[in-house]
């Protein structure tokens, strides 16, 4: 019996059978040795596995190469060539950063973490990695961040970028420069993944595999050809995104899905796993989820020293030393090497006393052999039911030079001496290309392609040829076009509720629906939800639409009568991601992507609770905003007094803060389903309806959970552009009063802004208009925009931002209401045209009534009254007695705490 990987003795119904296994194992090592008896065991295992006998897969194997020499297949390319274009492309990407840094000191870039991998990525790029040419999907490839350089040495190669682009690494402004790490948003035609913001390319490769074969099994597009190839560090794997999603990868058998480590055992200031072992840690950690690991430790020079280690000291001696200290080997001689780890033990250091200091310091690990790694990638693409993770064991800064590789400080060095450049040509044995006056003191280190017609370059641009082309590379095309949306979906929003008081929530639900019924372009349609549809009210989606699942559904549902039943399919439409907003994101940026990285554009609705959206992925949808993502944000159950009863950590008052920091996010607040109707429909188009050329935004909407009556859309054209821009009269000042105000509202404060109106008129004489403010980040962006004009033309007639001018023609003061921040309103605070009060839920939530929230947070009809009415004595229009007659009329204590700093008290 096994248990915790110890074998428990039951009783031996037959001692002899056992004995006989025994001595065939006893055998099979003494005369094939350990490797081959270990090759043989592990196929015992997996044939068990296949029997069902109940032996449990092991998580842990030797620390050894998971495929033996013997079964490594035939390396199809030219070995020399191949060894010569690397080191090229090893030499330009530490020259550019080399220059980078002469021509700006401190302006950053990284040497060692391409040096440690460009391995891992060249046989990719000769062998695997498939391009987009003739239309096709191509590969989707996260190259880890930080090896930007190699990727744009290996293009400049490759003929796609020139020296001068080069010489302008991390130098972008005006035009010509390159980014410092991947980053679509500011290289459109170039990178595709932005991956330097560490454990979101891992989580995004996870849901992007996911939704290639989503797309198939809906029979939107096929990309059973593409792979998906990430590429991340050992360090990265301690970001909770990195591994938090794993299991879905297994859970999905996504064997179009292939992550690379390169385990260099160094993370940014030391270690990862100093007193341990990482890639062994990884080992179990992803065998334990259901991946198919193959482990790269040990070069081909290894080889020989495997085979004769017949008794296992070896083999015992790799097992049992701590990276700490195969960090420590990587820096010091051979001397060094052959004392302390072959020394202690006699018949290790007669295994290598054939060999010289020299060539023991040289024994190469397993991530920097071409050999090793095409038998890990060829493993890896010939996997079927699982996805497929590479250990590849690597020095960081290798081929640098000793003052470089391996030390603790590699990641930060951004500069290398004279000397220590022609240390790196001798090790490249790029004599012929480098001439040695090349390298004079005070010259600035050459970049070198070989001449037209060479071997090289022939031999770089063939391979990619036959793989279809340059990567990484983000064409402009469209293999299936989008059909728009008729207007029938949105006609049912525009007509209102009548008497019906519904959320906006159950407004966009219902659209949504109707968006899914519509013609071609409802199956481009992609709703993702991370468990709350119940919540959100989307549960009547599930029986007509149902949820993706790869698998159908293997079991009838306990609701299966119910007409809201749980209800997945293979072809199911509606992403259901389960309790995880980060892998909703994910899912989110690989359709809202689909449309550059595919060439299939679909329009991807996440719709979250709102305090868990911004707050918690933040990163995430800054990614997507990098990656030129198109699609909508809908923050449910948003307002920090409208979600009543649920207290601090779910009521949002700050998730339009939040999305104000992102810059192509267009953050809107509708407090009506016509106008977040008008949003989603000018979205769509502008987004997708303009072919090719759509723009790349994302619309960010808030939708509340509170019931009312939801009015007709005004058959006017400025409404609707009002609504686009941000602001708009919703309702004029009633007859009568002889003192003027403007309260503007926004999302569910509506109720309370138009109680306040009829009061003002009824006690205080006050005829205040009401405006709707869909989007204060909207007149922000314009009124900046505006501002900045006039102050670069001076001399020319100045422009009004649209805020001042559609608030300027009114008189009296303007009062803001908000179930957010005050700082939402606040944003267009400068561009008033007259006394401005903005009114916020500032603080924690907390649980209660909505009518005591927002007594509370003082944005309720009351608060609204007193705010216009303290704008007009600071006018002089009206008596401060008028503001102490309202605060005792609706019953305000003056001296309540303030809500941005009352909490119970310890």
């Amino acid at each position: 019996m096994i248990i915790d990987g110890f074998v428990h003795q039951l009783p031996d119904t037959d001692p002899t059978e056992t004995d006989e296994w025994l001595a065939s194992l006893d055998a099979v090592v003494s005369t094939h040795g350990a490797t081959r008896a270990r090759y043989l065991l592990s196929k015992l295992l997996v044939r068990a596995r296949e029997l069902q006998v109940g032996v449990p897969a092991a998580v842990s194997t030797p620390y050894v190469n998971t495929i033996p020499p013997e079964q490594e297949p035939w390396f199809p390319g030219d070995e020399e060539i191949e060894r010569r274009i690397r080191a090229m492309i090893r030499w330009n990407a530490a020259v550019m950063v080399v220059k980078a840094n002469h021509a700006a000191e401190g302006i950053g870039g990284h040497l060692s973490t391409f040096a440690s991998s460009a391995a891992l990525y060249e046989v990719g790029f000769n062998h695997f990695f498939r391009g987009k040419e003739d239309g096709l999907p191509g590969d989707q490839v996260y190259i880890q961040g930080h090896a930007a350089p190699g990727i744009y040495a290996r293009a400049f190669l490759e003929g796609r970028l020139t020296e001068a682009e080069l010489d302008r690494f991390r130098r972008e402004i005006g035009g010509g420069g390159l980014s410092s790490y991947p980053h679509p948003r500011l290289m459109p035609d170039f990178w595709e993944y932005p991956t330097v913001s560490m454990g979101l390319g891992p989580i995004n490769s996870i849901y992007q595999a996911r939704f290639n074969r989503y797309l198939h099994d809906r029979r939107i597009d096929d990309a059973t050809e593409s792979r998906v190839w990430c590429f991340l560090g050992d360090g990265e794997v301690d970001e909770p995104e990195t591994l938090g999603s794993i299991s879905l990868a297994a859970r999905e058998g996504l064997d179009n899905l292939t992550w690379v480590i390169n385990c260099n055992l160094q993370r940014l200031d030391g270690p990862v796993r100093g007193n341990g072992k990482i890639i062994q840690e990884l080992e179990a950690i992803f065998r334990g989820a259901g991946w198919n690991v193959i482990k790269v430790i040990w070069g081909s020079r290894w080889d020989e020293l495997l085979a004769r280690d017949v008794d296992g000291v070896l083999l015992n001696k790799m097992n049992t030393t701590v990276d700490g200290d195969f960090q420590r080997y990587a820096v010091e001689d051979g001397s060094y090497t052959r004392e302390h780890f072959f020394g202690p033990d006699p018949r290790l250091r007669k295994m290598v006393e054939h060999l010289s200091d020299e060539e023991i310091r040289n024994l190469p690990r397993g991530g920097h052999d071409y050999r090793k790694l095409y038998a890990a990638y060829r493993a890896a693409t010939e996997t079927t039911g699982a996805p497929t993770v590479i250990l590849a064991k690597t020095i960081k800064g290798w081929t640098l030079g000793p003052d470089v590789e391996g030390r603790n400080a590699t990641h930060q060095i951004k500069k290398m001496t004279d000397e220590q450049l022609m240390r790196l040509r001798t090790r490249l044995h790029l004599e012929d290309l480098i001439p040695e006056d090349a390298l004079a003191e005070g010259t600035e280190p050459p970049y070198i392609r070989p001449p037209e017609g060479s071997d090289e370059l022939a031999y770089i641009r063939d391979r990619r040829t036959a793989l279809d082309g340059p990567l990484p590379s983000r064409p402009r095309f469209t293999r299936r076009k989008l059909t728009p949306p008729s207007a029938a979906p949105f006609d049912e929003l525009f007509a209102g509720s009548g008497k019906q008081e519904v959320s906006t929530t159950t407004a966009f639900t219902r659209l949504l629906r109707n968006l899914m019924r519509d013609g071609d372009f409802g199956d481009r349609v992609v709703p993702i939800i991370p468990d709350e549809a119940r919540t959100f009210g989307m549960d009547a989606m599930f029986r007509e639409f149902k949820i993706y699942a790869s698998k159908g559904q293997l079991y009838e549902p306990v609701d299966a009568q119910l007409l809201l039943s749980y209800t997945e399919g293979k072809d199911g439409q509606i992403l259901e991601e389960g309790i995880t907003e980060a892998g909703s994101m994910a899912s989110f940026t690989a359709a809202a992507t689909a449309y550059s990285n595919l060439g299939v554009p679909v329009v991807p609705f996440f719709t979250f609770y709102s305090m868990f959206g911004f707050q918690r992925v933040g990163d995430l949808i800054w990614a997507a905003s990098d990656a030129r993502a198109r699609g909508f944000l809908l923050g449910a159950t948003a307002g920090r007094t409208t979600l009543l009863g649920e207290g601090l950590q779910h009521q949002d008052g700050h998730s339009l803060v939040l999305a104000s920091t992102v810059p192509t996010v267009r953050a809107y607040d509708p407090a009506f389903a016509y106008e977040m109707a008008v949003i989603i429909r000018h979205g769509i188009d502008r987004m997708y309806g303009q072919g090719e050329g759509g723009d790349d935004v994302m619309y960010y909407l808030t939708l509340y959970n509170e019931n009312y009556a939801m009015p007709t859309k005004p058959d006017d054209a400025d409404v609707d552009a009002g609504i686009i821009e941000g602001l708009y009269r919703w309702a004029p000042a009633p007859d009568g009063p002889s003192r003027s105000a403007s309260i503007v509202f926004s999302g569910s404060m509506q109720g309370g802004a138009r109680q306040a109106q009829a009061e003002l008129a009824e006690h205080y004489d006050v005829g205040a208009d009401l405006w709707s403010a869909t989007s204060f980040k909207t007149l922000r962006e314009e009124a900046l925009s505006a501002e900045r004009w006039n102050r670069l033309h001076p001399g020319e007639e100045g422009r009004t931002p649209r805020v001042t001018q559609l608030l300027g023609e009114g008189d009296g003061p303007i009062v803001a209401v908000t179930d957010h921040m005050t700082m939402v309103p606040d944003q267009v605070g400068r561009w008033m045209p007259r006394t401005f009060v903005p009114l916020g839920t500032d603080g924690f939530g907390r649980s209660d009534t909505r009518e005591a929230l927002r007594r509370f947070f003082e944005v309720d009809a009351g608060h609204i009254v007193v705010a216009t009415l303290w704008g007009l004595a600071r006018d002089g229009k009206v008596d401060a007695s008028a503001v102490d007659d309202a605060i005792r009329r609706y019953d305000i204590d003056p001296d309540a705490g303030d809500p941005r700093t009352t909490w119970p008290e310890a």
